[in-house]
């Protein structure tokens, strides 16, 4: 696995985990309902029309106000028994990848910590929320042919928290052991060095450093196909943001803890702090 360090604007970071070979033995059912519910959603978006289809295209919509901090933390696997056994046989760290142009060296740790850990009271949060209005869902099975869908997108945004938190426990549990290697990675500093305006803010004002046009770019040239997506939608969401500031929606939900401010910001959880007992 490797965990790579994506900024997308002069205050916000992505971050994305490339996993190696999944092992099928430590999927859990959790996981394997997950990939049968991803095959039965690929069926539906291949219908032409029906409610299967309105379905799809009405979720889709909310599956990209998702916040991109949320899928971040999702991409990190959880550390289960087997990963923990297999971290104390090997020698090798975990390798943070970053642009140098962009993110300092001395500060990618920092600002990995801070991405694993500001949400993760909000995620418990809403989890607790989803399993209390689970039940309450109940009385919609009755209706015929369609299926309970307020269940099961509760039931669905309950597992995505639970990944979240547990992504970045593991997150978490690798910096507090000493189990991370910051890489600088020349491939990211060409891209951003031809592709993104310098960050900074003359203005003082947030300025994207990313648009949908380096999507696919850097999808390729990093060859992480699964990237573009995550890339898009969180491009999307720091542009619908910055259009309107007063929006509520995906990358402005406040967490408690040491970064509310600025979700997924790239300032480390320190420099956060300071400002705060100031």
């Amino acid at each position: 696995m490797r965990l790579f360090l994506l900024p997308l604007s002069t205050r916000r970071t992505l971050l994305y985990a490339k996993r190696g070979r999944i092992n099928k033995n430590e999927h859990d059912y959790a996981d394997r309902a997950a990939d049968f519910a991803a095959k039965k959603w690929a069926e539906w978006e291949k219908m032409e029309s029906g409610w299967k289809r309105k379905v799809v295209d009405y979720g889709n919509h909310a599956f990209r106000r998702i916040p991109y901090e949320e899928w971040g933390l999702k991409s990190v696997p959880p550390l289960t028994a087997s990963r923990r056994a297999e971290y104390a046989r090997s020698e090798n760290r975990i390798e943070v990848v970053f642009p140098q142009s962009v993110i300092p060296p001395s500060k990618a740790e920092e600002i990995l910590k801070t991405l694993a850990t500001e949400r993760q009271a909000l995620h418990r949060k809403r989890l607790i929320w989803c399993c209390i209005g689970m039940p309450i869902t109940i009385p919609f099975a009755l209706v015929p042919v369609i299926p309970n869908l307020p269940f099961f997108y509760l039931l669905y945004r309950a597992w995505s928290h639970y990944k979240a938190i547990a992504g970045g426990k593991h997150v978490q549990w690798l910096l507090e052991n000493d189990m991370l290697c910051s890489v600088p990675s020349k491939t990211l500093h060409d891209l951003y060095a031809l592709h993104a305006p310098p960050a900074e803010e003359p203005d003082n004002k947030e300025r994207t450093l990313l648009t949908q046009k380096e999507v696919q770019t850097f999808s390729k040239t990093l060859d992480m196909p699964a990237l573009e997506v995550e890339l898009e939608r969180a491009i999307w969401q720091v542009e619908q943001s910055l259009k309107d500031p007063s929006d509520k929606g995906p990358g402005k939900e406040e967490a408690a803890g040491t970064a509310s401010e600025k979700p997924g910001s790239t300032t480390p959880v320190e420099e956060k702090k300071k400002k705060q007992d100031e």
